[in-house]
């Protein structure tokens, strides 16, 4: 395998000892190929408890940038790709090597502050990717302090989670964005994420626009990570809440927005679009009138 160099791409916000925790775990990293290095790009969205702060004193390696708490989360990665790719920030070794120059990237890792890498999950991810070929996007499966899988890749139009296999990689159609791996021959083709998607659904466009450019995806085998910290809150889902607050919660930035949600169906779930556009609304007004109505 040729020398590896990893932009890694992390955003964070209100989140210090979480995020403290993963850039540990990214560390620790075992079992890497010789001359493996990293730099972590960390765009933090106006964090108050001191996160910024905290990861220059305890990881000066890292480059660091504050921008508003209004800048949402897909952005918030759009920027720190950008920041790879201008060449800021310093290396770090991975398996002992010396930094190495962050422009000259041959991987980027998108790795969410909310999950803690086994010691082994880097080493893993890139052995699937030298064996899977230079145009395949690798996911690494998450798993909760219960051992179930709860991000991975995705499957399908009702994007059906991807269980990892124990011993071989498992195809996938599209990916949640917490531990991915993208070669450089597949950033030059399919870019980041769509600035359309504030929030969410830019990582599930982004692996249906890499299949529709020929690009493979690909589960590594086994979990490469687990998530640290409790649920995240129940949103439009939450129990008793009316129809009206269930539809405000559902349409926000932090789930389905109008329009992001139909440019998505738009793009990928055509002819079934205008059904698919109209089913998550309808379904949240329906949970939410059944609760009411047994509450």
């Amino acid at each position: 395998m040729h020398s590896v160099h990893l932009a890694v791409l992390m955003t964070s916000h209100d989140r210090r000892a979480r995020t403290l925790s993963a850039l540990r775990a990214l560390e620790e990293q075992r079992g890497l190929p010789a001359g493996t290095t990293y730099g972590v790009h960390l765009v933090d969205t106006g964090s108050t408890d001191g996160t910024p702060e905290a990861v220059r004193l305890r990881h000066p390696a890292v480059e660091v940038m504050s921008v508003g708490a209004d800048v949402p989360h897909n952005q918030a990665l759009r920027i720190a790709s950008r920041n790879s790719r201008s060449g800021g920030g310093g290396g770090g070794p991975l398996g002992g090597a010396p930094g190495g120059p962050t422009h000259s990237w041959t991987h980027q890792l998108w790795l969410d502050d909310r999950v803690e890498l086994f010691p082994d999950a880097l080493a893993n991810l890139l052995r699937t990717a030298a064996t899977a070929g230079t145009r395949t996007v690798v996911v690494g499966a998450v798993r909760n302090a219960y051992g179930d899988t709860v991000y991975s890749g995705r499957r399908g139009r009702s994007l059906v989670l991807v269980e990892p296999g124990e011993h071989r990689p498992e195809p996938c159609d599209t990916y949640d964005g917490r531990v991915v791996l993208v070669p450089r021959s597949v950033y030059d083709l399919v870019g980041d994420p769509d600035k359309v998607f504030r929030h969410r659904m830019g990582d599930y466009d982004h692996g249906c626009r890499a299949r529709r450019a020929g690009v493979a995806a690909f589960v590594a085998p086994g979990h490469a990570a687990e998530c640290v910290g409790g649920p995240d809150a129940p949103g439009s889902r939450e129990p008793g809440i009316g129809v009206r607050e269930a539809l405000r919660r559902v349409t926000s930035v932090q789930e389905l927005p109008l329009h992001p949600w139909w440019v998505y169906c738009l793009r990928h779930t055509w002819p079934w679009a205008p059904y698919l556009m109209l089913s998550p609304y309808a379904r949240t007004a329906a949970r939410a009138t059944l609760g009411r109505l047994r509450g």
